[in-house]
């Protein structure tokens, strides 16, 4: 088990880094993350829902994601509410006063020991990832993910800390000064994350920590920014909130307050002919070719938010000046002329105007659709993946420009599904909206989406083969700065 003296410490990542080195090494491993809260999800095979980072953590290690791998998933929908996913499917929303302060969670715990024994019966070794910090006093007797998790599963467990932030010996030593004797006894290593420069001029450190903490610093890991691994926390969006850069054509993400799913660009920041970056400005809007509107989990308050800084508008007219803009999931039905939330899904607000781009209508309903999809978009013939997790229905508003596009024979849907189903709407080349998510992954969509503004087509290399090269890239520098031969004497004991 990998926990951390903190959130953005890189669980996560070093989680799925060890899921492909047992791969490579001939075990079957698995993830598996208790508890998660994220706005990032993803779909499983079966159509349920799961963190999107142990999604990731199962491709490292060569096998299909299952909600077994994150029995509970909290998905924040305001400050202070979150909707409770339980096994793959929501069970209403809860308030953190409701959710983590109710007694010690005990019917939860057992459900997530289920789940964690039903994956320990298909695979071997089982990675287990913690969350945030293990030494949050207040919240400890309720802990369902982190040393309580520990305990129950036997895990040697190790504990990370990210040097690049500073102040580790303090949070190190108080972290493990914290802990009850049973827990302490799950600890057995170290590792420092995020070191810049030569690790070798941190000897003493490390020895001090070592003397501190009662055990052994496993390893040093290197501050990287060549290995690209799908970030969980959204916190990394601040360090990619850049400006228009001249030569290249300028992709403005809105930075939603709610904002889900933010993976879903992670494709376009590796293409060479794009500088794709998130802005709550006005300004970054105005500088940007191309605007895109991503998901939301709360539709309807991000949208007033939006009105609120003059955003809304800079998007209606950079629409009306000819810029691309285009919207995904929630982004898709802000779009549209009306979001109405009859069942007060979102918001208590019975319905909204939306920006009235697209001539399309959104309901927001209680149940919500989660699967994985292949589709084509447009007329091009070739196949494409993604996935939808949404809560709503779209249609086209009465009297819609729609109309007069399927009168001439012209397709007013992005997408048609393998299933047959159309989705999104299509207005022009510059404008359309889509509710899948993953959708700009494929090469085909964004050679498309950037047409207009240069002649360049970059055939892409698979996506799925870079992914790989990606982990496997991650593998090759754990096993170049941690000792993994004390994890494996640790995993055998």
């Amino acid at each position: 088990m990998f926990v951390g003296t903190s959130s953005d410490v890189g669980k996560s990542v070093i989680t799925a880094g060890f899921c492909r080195i047992f791969k490579q090494d001939g075990y079957a491993p698995a993830p598996f993350k208790a508890q998660n809260m994220s706005l990032n999800s993803y779909a499983t095979p079966e159509g349920l829902e799961i963190g999107r980072a142990q999604a990731v953590q199962a491709e490292a290690a060569g096998i299909p994601c299952h909600t077994d791998m994150n029995p509970v998933l909290l998905k924040p929908t305001t400050d202070k509410t979150s909707q409770v996913i339980l096994n793959g499917k929501s069970i209403g929303n809860q308030t953190a006063k409701e959710y983590f302060m109710s007694g010690d969670r005990s019917v939860l715990f057992e459900e997530v020991k289920l789940a964690y024994n039903r994956l320990a019966s298909r695979y071997h070794p089982i990675v287990m990832e913690g969350a945030g910090s293990i030494s949050e006093l207040n919240l400890k007797a309720r802990d369902i993910t982190n040393m309580r998790m520990a305990i129950a599963a036997g895990a040697a467990t190790y504990l990370i800390t990210d040097i690049d932030r500073g102040g580790i010996f303090a949070s190190l030593y108080g972290t493990m000064q914290l802990l009850e004797p049973a827990e302490k006894a799950c600890i057995k290593g170290i590792i420092i994350n995020k070191f810049r420069g030569d690790a070798a001029l941190f000897r003493e450190g490390k020895k001090i920590i070592e003397e501190l903490c009662g055990v052994p610093v496993i390893g040093i890991l290197p501050y990287f920014r060549d290995i690209h691994i799908e970030e969980e926390d959204a916190v990394s969006l601040q360090q990619k909130r850049r400006n228009a850069v001249p030569g290249k054509v300028n992709i403005a993400v809105v930075l939603l307050g709610r904002m889900s799913n933010f993976t879903d660009f992670d494709r376009l920041d590796k293409d060479r002919r794009l500088n794709v970056y998130y802005t709550a400005t006005e300004e970054g809007i105005a500088e940007a070719d191309i605007i895109i509107l991503p998901g939301s989990k709360n539709t309807i308050e991000d949208l007033i938010d939006l009105r609120n800084k003059g955003l809304a508008a800079a998007i209606i007219q950079a629409h009306h000046t000819g810029k691309t803009v285009i919207g995904i999931c929630g982004g898709y039905q802000m779009m549209g002329e009306m979001i109405a939330d009859p069942l007060q899904v979102e918001s208590a607000m019975g319905a909204i105007a939306g920006l009235g781009i697209l001539p399309v209508k959104t309901v927001l309903l209680a149940d919500k659709t989660t699967r994985q999809c292949n589709f084509t978009y447009r007329d091009f013939p070739e196949l494409c993946k993604g996935y939808e997790i949404h809560m709503g229905e779209t249609s086209i508003a009465t009297q819609a420009p729609g109309s007069d596009q399927v009168a001439h024979g012209q397709s007013t849907h992005t997408a048609v599904l393998s299933e047959g189903q159309n989705d999104g709407y299509y207005l022009s080349e510059k404008c359309w909206g889509s509710y899948l998510h993953g959708i700009l992954d494929n090469p085909v969509v964004i050679n498309d989406l950037v047409a207009p503004y240069t002649n360049e087509k970059v055939e892409t290399e698979d996506y799925q083969s870079f992914r790989d090269e990606q982990y496997d890239k991650l593998a090759d520098l754990l096993r170049a700065n941690l000792d993994i031969d004390q994890v494996y004497q640790h995993l055998k004991d």
